[in-house]
């Protein structure tokens, strides 16, 4: 029986120019150059709701829940972090509290990789009462 084997190849670059200051602390990059794709994956703003849309009261929970919500929506459709090109997180209430458990929770999802270009927006409220973070994504695949 042969192992089929699934080598992880990017179809865009991502990039941080020495003449910028380094993000990677941040957990971000400054660009993301996309080329030779086959597949545009939109991935509408995933917030910290379960499966039975009970929103947690606490941040990082509901972070935690957001970017599994996230790898959820890409495994659907066979793609999965590594296959992201830019990310847009909205925050209620931004704080540095909450942006470093943002930072340490990207740190921790994608590991020794580059990170996708990303926008952090504060915001005042979301769509659903409770809700305290939503991540949108824009991935890439062959």
């Amino acid at each position: 029986m042969n192992a089929e084997i699934t080598i992880h190849t990017p179809c865009f670059r991502l990039m941080n120019p020495n003449t910028l200051y380094n993000p990677r602390p941040f957990a971000y990059s400054h660009i993301a150059e996309v080329k030779h794709f086959s597949r545009l994956l939109h991935i509408s703003g995933q917030g910290g709701e379960n499966q039975r849309g009970l929103l947690s009261k606490d941040f990082s929970q509901q972070c935690e829940q957001a970017f599994q919500n996230l790898i959820n929506a890409l495994q659907h459709v066979q793609a999965d972090l590594m296959d992201i090109a830019v990310l847009r997180v909205l925050v209620v209430d931004h704080s540095p509290k909450k942006h470093q458990f943002l930072i340490q929770e990207m740190q921790k999802r994608w590991k020794h990789h580059d990170f996708p270009a990303c926008t952090l927006i504060p915001v005042p409220c979301l769509a659903i009462p409770g809700m305290l973070i939503e991540i949108e994504a824009t991935a890439y695949c062959k």
